[in-house]
């Protein structure tokens, strides 16, 4: 499959799901999350398949994979997304924030071995996150509904609409061989999940409602980061995989 197709398959994909929520909501909802009924079953759906799979394949990747080589890892592919960040931060017309992820991107990928070495933080050039969903925003798009997507985990209609131009500005899709694309992405996905296994218990013992705080917690993730795209260290929500506080050993 090319990337054309690629693109026009996960198109499909982002307008399916959106014309999906519109039979799922009822006559009791809430503003910011009209599609309650629907987004509670994927997220009970999401986390099945997340324990049934990517919860003990990433135990196993955290247990036998040292944490100098998961740091690398993890620096690789937000290398990648720094590039990423630059082409959204130009296009929102914030030029400080653009020069400074083209900066990282140059930096981390010439003298950091591809991204592996995280070299840009240590000369203290912040990173700034940003994705075609918030250069919508930026440009007065609302966030809409709050949507929950299969697999993908939370979101909002208007970053399921941003999804297949965020696809394709993702360095990844662009990769070839497709079995090095589908590995990276596996590995990618296998990551992100592993630096999130200690969130599973805070969240337990945190929230009353797992589904509300993890909604609150997102919205206000996605609002603080296109109020500025800045996120600290002890960063309130992880966007690469849709789920809470990240365990950092």
């Amino acid at each position: 499959m090319n990337n054309k197709q690629r693109l026009m398959h996960r198109s499909a994909i982002a307008m399916g799901a959106v014309l999906m929520v519109g039979c799922a909501s009822g006559p009791e909802t809430n503003r910011r999350d009209p599609f309650e009924r629907f987004n509670r079953g994927m997220t009970t759906f999401n986390e099945n398949v997340d324990q049934a799979v990517l919860k003990p394949v990433a135990t196993v990747y955290r247990d036998v994979t040292p944490s100098f080589a998961r740091t690398g890892v993890n620096n690789f592919f937000a290398n990648l997304g720094d590039a990423w960040s630059f082409v959204n931060n130009v296009l929102q017309l914030r030029g400080q924030e653009a020069m400074e992820s083209l900066v990282r991107f140059n930096v981390n990928t010439f003298f950091g071995l591809g991204g592996v070495l995280d070299i840009a933080s240590e000369m203290n050039v912040d990173r700034h996150r940003q994705d075609f969903g918030l250069t919508l925003g930026r440009w007065g798009v609302p966030t809409g509904p709050y949507l929950v997507l299969p697999l993908l985990g939370p979101s909002t209609v208007r970053d399921t609409a941003a999804l297949p131009v965020d696809s394709y500005g993702n360095l990844l899709t662009h990769v070839d061989p497709v079995s090095a694309r589908n590995s990276l992405y596996a590995l990618r996905i296998v990551d992100t999940r592993a630096r999130l296994l200690g969130a599973g218990s805070v969240l337990e013992s945190a929230a009353l409602d797992k589904y509300t705080f993890t909604r609150d917690a997102f919205l206000q993730y996605r609002s603080q980061q296109g109020a500025t795209g800045k996120l600290g260290e002890d960063e309130a929500y992880d966007s690469d995989a849709g789920q809470l506080p990240r365990e950092d050993e």
